[in-house]
């Protein structure tokens, strides 16, 4: 039986591969020629940052060199403030009305070395009891007595309105109002009787006089720095079921001391230099030693002036350290960090400088 064509061959014989045939074009529609369109010019990349650029970004940090702001204002501020130093130092090494070689001569004299130690007796007798007067007058005010309250009130507005030199004339002249002073019952019979002229020495009208000064004064400043402790401090101590007085001397008086320590240093130079007149209650102190210098050698007049000028300075300055180191020690717990010393501030100052000779150099 014969196969009809097309079909399919037994199997076990592969079919022949049959061609396909590719379309031709239609007549018409006519082949369109195909164009490769360029592609459009793109801009250049980035070639990133430039050498210059390159370089010092390349450069550690350390070699790289911050120009700080220029300030004309400050600089021309310090060529003045120099200048003026350096004419005034000028004019007072070479203007021979100072005469330099007669104050080194009185500096070290026994006269005035002598009132020196008056004065620095005189100065601390008196700040000591003026600062114990102040603390009684200062709680004498924040007392709910009103009596305490009154008679502190009255005591430090009479010494704060009469002038020092007034109240050291009137002790110097106690004498002339009561000549016998009495220990005893009041308004009864007296125990014990001395005479005034002979207790009344010319230091202790010097000490009296300064101290009940210093004591009105001192008040406030105590009071300002009792009140300058929170509230919380009290109720905290009050909570705590403690004595009033163990409050006060454990608590409340060191942190107030952080207040009050550099404004009664502010008054403690004050007195220092106020007792430059105690020489008119007849007490040679050193302005005293310098007056009476001056009088009976009128040609140094003004060493002699230089001399109480140095010497105060000098005695304010070891003041003014003493400050520095107690306002410091009582910092302790208020401040995260300790104010530098002096001393370590010069250490850190060269260590800067050192650092920074280094960096130049390395660039």
């Amino acid at each position: 039986m014969s196969e009809p064509p097309g079909s399919a061959v037994s199997s076990g014989s592969a079919p022949p591969a049959q061609a396909i045939p590719r379309p031709e074009p239609s007549p018409a529609s006519p082949a369109v020629p195909v164009s490769v369109r360029s592609p459009e010019p793109t801009e250049a990349p980035d070639e990133g940052p430039k050498r210059s650029d390159r370089d010092s970004a390349q450069r550690p940090l350390s070699a790289q060199r911050v120009l700080p702001l220029r300030r004309p204002g400050r600089w021309i501020a310090t060529a003045v403030v120099l200048v003026l130093v350096v004419q005034i130092g000028h004019g007072l090494v070479t203007n021979p009305f100072y005469q330099w070689d007669r104050f080194g001569y009185w500096f070290v004299r026994p006269v005035i070395v002598d009132g020196l130690l008056i004065t620095l007796q005189v100065a601390a007798y008196s700040a000591l009891l003026g600062l114990l007067g102040g603390i009684l007058l200062a709680l004498g005010r924040l007392s709910r007595s009103p009596v305490l309250r009154a008679v502190s009130w009255v005591y430090i507005w009479l010494f704060r309105s009469v002038p020092l030199i007034v109240v050291l004339l009137f002790l110097y002249n106690f004498s002339a109002l009561y000549k016998t002073l009495s220990i005893g019952v009041p308004f009864g019979p007296a125990f014990f009787s001395f005479d005034e002229s002979r207790l009344a020495t010319d230091i202790v009208v010097a000490v009296v006089g300064l101290s009940l000064n210093e004591a009105a004064y001192a008040a406030e400043v105590v009071r300002g720095g009792i009140l300058s402790v929170d509230q919380g401090q009290h109720e905290a101590a009050s909570a705590l079921g403690l004595p009033k007085r163990y409050q006060f001397v454990r608590i409340v008086f060191p942190q107030a001391l952080r207040a009050i320590t550099p404004n009664y240093v502010n008054q403690l130079i004050g007195l220092i230099k106020s007792t430059s007149l105690v020489f008119y209650v007849s007490l040679l102190d050193l302005f005293g030693s310098v007056q009476t210098m001056g009088s009976t050698y009128p040609g140094d007049i003004v060493p002699l002036l230089l001399v109480a000028t140095i010497w105060y300075l000098i005695l304010t300055s070891v003041v003014s350290v003493i400050q520095f180191y107690v306002e410091r020690y009582y910092s302790r717990g208020a401040v995260r960090t300790l104010p530098p010393t002096p001393l370590q501030k010069l250490r850190a100052g060269v260590r800067d400088l050192r650092a920074r000779i280094q960096r130049e150099a390395a660039i």
